[in-house]
C-alpha cells in the first residue's frame, strides 16, 4: 500500500531547482540527523508519494511532488570524514543513518504557503503545522496529500 510523506529542505540545500536539474535520476535524500525523521525514512517504500516543502526561506511552503525511487539504504555521508554529516559512531556493520532516493514527479502549479496549510482542518494535527516543529521527514495521510494538491490547484 502506498504511503504519503513530506520532506522539508532549504531551497539552496536541496530544493525544487535541484530536482529539476537532476531529472529522472533523482537525488539522494541524505544528511538526515534526527532519529524520528530517520525512522520515517526507513519506512519509505519505492513509489511512495512525497511532497517537497521549502523551509527557512522567503517563500516557505509546498513546491512539488516527488516519488521514492529506492529502498532505504545506509546514508553514505555518515562514513565520510569530510562530510558535515559524518558520524564517528556509525560503522558499515552498524549504520546509524538512512537515505532514500527521490525524483521529481512535478512542480506544483503554485507554492502552497504554510499559512494555508495551518488554516486547513486536514493539517490540524500535523507535525508540520505544530509550533516549533523541526522534522525534515514526516508522514502524511491520504487526505492531507489530497488537500495539499487541491490547494496547489486553486
Amino acid at each position: 500500500m502506498m504511503s504519503y510523506w513530506l520532506v522539508k529542505s532549504e531551497p539552496e540545500e536541496c530544493g525544487l531547482s535541484h530536482f529539476l536539474a537532476a531529472g529522472q535520476r533523482g537525488i539522494p535524500w541524505d544528511g538526515v540527523r534526527n532519529y524520528q525523521a530517520r525512522n520515517f525514512l526507513r519506512d519509505m517504500q519505492v513509489d511512495d508519494s512525497v511532497l517537497l516543502y521549502h523551509s527557512s526561506c522567503r517563500d516557505v511552503g509546498l513546491v512539488g511532488t516527488l516519488r521514492v525511487t529506492s529502498d532505504p539504504y545506509p546514508d553514505p555521508l555518515q562514513f565520510d570524514v569530510s562530510s558535515r554529516y559524518f558520524d564517528a559512531k556509525a560503522t558499515p556493520e552498524n549504520p546509524r543513518w538512512t537515505a532514500v532516493n527521490l525524483s521529481l514527479l512535478a512542480p506544483l502549479a503554485r507554492l502552497v504557503p504554510l499559512s494555508e496549510l495551518k488554516s486547513s482542518l486536514a493539517f490540524a494535527d500535523s507535525p508540520l503545522t505544530a509550533k516549533g516543529a523541526r522534522l525534515s521527514v514526516m508522514p502524511l495521510t491520504r487526505i492531507q496529500w489530497q488537500v495539499a494538491c487541491q490547494l496547489a490547484e486553486n
